[in-house]
């Protein structure tokens, strides 16, 4: 048990890659407390982690609120008495309410609605998590980035961007909270079987076969090995590691 007795936060936990995460993390020791949008969804995930011995605890919660950040923040270190993971998880791609399109044709809504929660989110929950792992000397911040942050990627360009900007945050928080004995790393995901994959087939019915075949390895990625990732850089096993970019993507950023 890896995480046995540390205090993780997990934000989009209700499904996909959070999900996999809350899961894993609480199988491995870990008290997990996690946040979604999504009121059912995180019930479930809460209650089956539960009935399997594990300690997980579930918040409804818009992650682009900052008030509702701060009062989980308070919560858990209230509770706990300390913080030892933040895993930034939460985003909204296809298939979300918002359009994904080229800058000449966003709406500034749907742009500011894509980063309040893709990027937005991470700023909140690292500004008030961060000075608590400050105070204890020890932390570990895993920001979940993606391959499109790393290459260009048309047609979704508040998406890229903010996903572009959590690799920059990523560095420059490395850089900044090392000496505190915080370690800072990002995840860049592929193309992973989850449900915003599912809104890309809304829009291109054959993608579920011609995605996989952009990736070296030729097949999707499954959430559980963006999971996995996050563990280990969770764990003390990646204790010297700070400030490295990631692709968990099969190989399509290396083509």
């Amino acid at each position: 048990m890896i995480l046995k007795d540390k205090v993780a936060i997990i934000t989009g936990g209700a499904s996909g890659q959070g999900k996999a995460a809350v899961q894993i993390f609480a199988k491995e020791g870990a008290k997990v407390v996690f946040a979604d949008l999504n009121e059912e969804g995180g019930k479930a995930v809460e209650e089956d982690i539960r009935k399997a011995g594990f300690e997980a605890r579930f918040y409804k919660l818009d992650v682009s609120d900052e008030e509702a950040v701060i009062s989980l923040v308070n919560d858990v270190k209230n509770k706990y008495g300390r913080i030892d993971v933040l895993f930034n998880n939460a985003g909204i791609g296809y298939g979300a309410k918002y359009k994904m399109a080229p800058v000449i044709e966003a709406d500034a809504k749907d742009w500011k609605a894509i980063l309040d929660i893709n990027l937005n989110s991470v700023f909140y929950f690292s500004k008030h998590v961060l000075p608590i792992m400050i105070e204890q000397k020890s932390g570990s911040v895993i920001n979940n980035s993606s391959a499109a942050g790393l290459v260009g990627q048309p047609g979704a360009d508040a998406y890229t961007a903010s996903k572009g900007a959590i690799i920059s945050l990523t560095r420059s928080w490395a850089a900044a909270y090392g000496q505190y004995n915080i370690r800072v790393n990002c995840i860049c995901p592929g193309s992973i079987d989850t449900p915003m994959l599912d809104g890309i087939v809304k829009i291109r019915p054959d993608a579920r076969e011609t995605i996989p075949k952009v990736s070296a390895l030729g097949r999707l990625g499954k959430p559980e090995e963006i999971a996995y990732t996050a563990l280990f850089l969770a764990s003390e096993h990646a204790g010297y590691i700070t400030g490295a970019i990631i692709p968990v993507d099969g190989g399509y950023t290396a083509k």
